[in-house]
């Protein structure tokens, strides 16, 4: 019997959605996507300074934003937009934290903003959550660039043979300008002075080195505009909400679940003077010093969260909830046992805080401290996800509060807190670690030099002062050009410190 019409779309919609295609045969490349990856390739190569933060990673990253949306824009017409508001606030947050390179000067710091914005961009180029893993979706652009290679090949192809006389009459009159201007200017640059000087301030500086790195540039912002198009021109099914009631099994989870709710209990019940004690505690219990306190319990304690949340994640996603008894159950035991690693957070940092208080600050214990502090909200994000046991949101959710932590602590200047922590250890008569200072980034010149007594001052700042480096526009930094006025205050005193030996007083 032949099938209908309807019978046929039925059948087809549910072959897509068990088995899609691929995207070439969905649909071919539209004509916007190469230019739009062009010019984007082209900003990208001439504005990112690849070996230091600058505002060109902002800029680079703009221009990448407005070629994906005029491109998806201009291939769509009048049908509807993948586009949403959280779109808009994922593609915002990622060039929130490309600008803190035009803020920031600290490298390790702007290399985790790069990669969480790569992360938010992939998201806000996904659009909802879909059928695939949520380790697809952070990383779609990335990986729809390389398989999207084929699909600009055959869109390439079919681009050159419909209009293959005006491809040639571009390339001619391009070879032509390209002869003309090299006989041209050398013999203006030789008749003239200062048009030369002109022409060698617009002129980029065409050594090796700095072709490969446009080149790898522009391959890899080309790529991914090409690969965000070929995501947008057949996104991946949206992943549905409703699923059936999860039955049986409720011993299994109620049990172990319990047994761990009790175990927190007596552990806060019984060391709660410990949990919250702090550096009072530390001095009143004899034998027991403040690297003992800390390093006997931190780690513990932060491995203790980390398995926590792993358990409850499990629980949200396999444990039963069919019947009333089960979701009463399951919010009962998982939102106590939440509350309770809550009290574990706090416990982690306390035990940091104090170490720190005793030995000094640093940039790997800051960051365990702002870990610890985003898993705290990771379980308060659960908690609210408990009220209606729909927990579909939470990856995501934790995903976005990772990276406004990050953006947080960028904004925040994390080694000038940390420079101004040590100094006042410092100015309290404890030890201070001039030549870990001197390590850091133009982000703690203003501190050391305003805050710093002679003759640490002029180490710290020799040392960093030494790495400044010159910046062209695109490398502008905001740290960086304030740090400027204190090295040429310093050129005059003695020869810088040699960085490689350390900062000597």
């Amino acid at each position: 019997m032949a099938e209908t019409v309807e019978e046929r779309k039925i059948t087809e919609g549910v072959l897509t959605r068990t088995l899609p295609p691929p995207k070439s045969a969905v649909v071919p490349m539209p004509p916007s996507v190469l230019p739009a990856a062009a010019l984007a390739g082209i900003a990208g190569a001439v504005l990112v300074p690849l070996d230091r933060p600058g505002i060109g990673w902002v800029l680079a990253g703009i221009a990448t934003v407005v070629a994906v949306f005029v491109a998806d824009r201009m291939a769509r017409g009048d049908n509807p937009k993948h586009f949403t508001v959280a779109s808009a606030g994922w593609a915002s947050l990622a060039l929130a934290l490309l600008a803190m390179g035009a803020v920031r000067a600290s490298e390790w710091l702007f290399t985790l903003c790069v990669l969480a914005a790569v992360v938010t961009g992939s998201l806000a180029v996904a659009g909802k959550r879909t059928v695939n893993s949520l380790l697809y979706d952070v990383l779609a652009v990335p990986i729809e660039a390389l398989r999207s290679i084929p699909w600009v090949a055959r869109g390439l192809g079919r681009l050159t043979a419909r209009r293959g006389g005006m491809a040639q009459r571009v390339l001619l009159a391009t070879l032509a300008t390209i002869v003309l201007l090299a006989v041209f200017i050398p013999l203006l640059n030789s008749s003239d002075e200062a048009f030369a000087q002109v022409m060698a301030a617009l002129m980029p500086d065409l050594a090796a080195d700095k072709i490969v790195r446009w080149v790898v540039v522009f391959a890899v912002v080309a790529l991914a505009v090409a690969g965000a198009c070929y995501l947008l021109a057949a996104p991946p099914l949206p992943a549905l909400d409703d699923r059936p009631p999860r039955t049986g099994r409720a011993l299994e989870w109620t049990v172990p679940l319990t047994a761990l709710v009790l175990l927190f209990a007596l552990f806060v019940g019984v060391r709660l003077a410990v949990l919250f004690g702090g550096t009072g505690y530390v001095l009143r219990t004899d034998g027991l010093t403040s690297a003992q306190y800390a390093r006997g319990g931190f780690w513990q304690l932060c491995a203790c969260t980390v398995l926590t949340l792993a358990l409850i994640a499990a629980a949200l996603r396999w444990a039963p909830d069919a019947t009333r008894a089960d979701r009463i159950r399951q919010r009962g035991l998982l939102g106590v046992l939440s509350v309770l690693s809550l009290v574990i957070v706090g416990s982690a940092l306390s035990r940091m805080w104090t170490y720190q208080e005793a030995y000094g600050f640093t940039v790997l214990r800051l960051l365990v401290e702002v870990c610890e502090l985003w898993l705290g909200c990771v379980f308060l994000l659960v908690l609210a996800s408990l009220m209606k046991l729909r927990s579909s949101w939470l990856p995501r959710a934790a995903i976005g509060t990772a990276a406004a932590a990050l953006l947080a602590l960028a904004v925040l200047d994390p080694e000038r807190v940390i420079a101004d922590a040590n100094i006042d250890r410092f100015a309290l008569g404890k030890t201070l670690d001039v030549e870990y200072l001197g390590r850091f980034s133009a982000d703690v010149v203003e501190t050391a030099a305003e805050r710093l007594p002679e003759p640490e001052r002029t180490c710290v700042l020799r040392t960093v002062l030494a790495r400044l480096g010159d910046d062209g526009w695109t490398g502008w930094n905001l740290a960086r050009a304030g740090a400027q006025d204190y090295r040429n205050v310093l050129a005059s005193v003695g020869k810088p410190v040699n960085p490689a030996r350390g900062c000597a007083v």
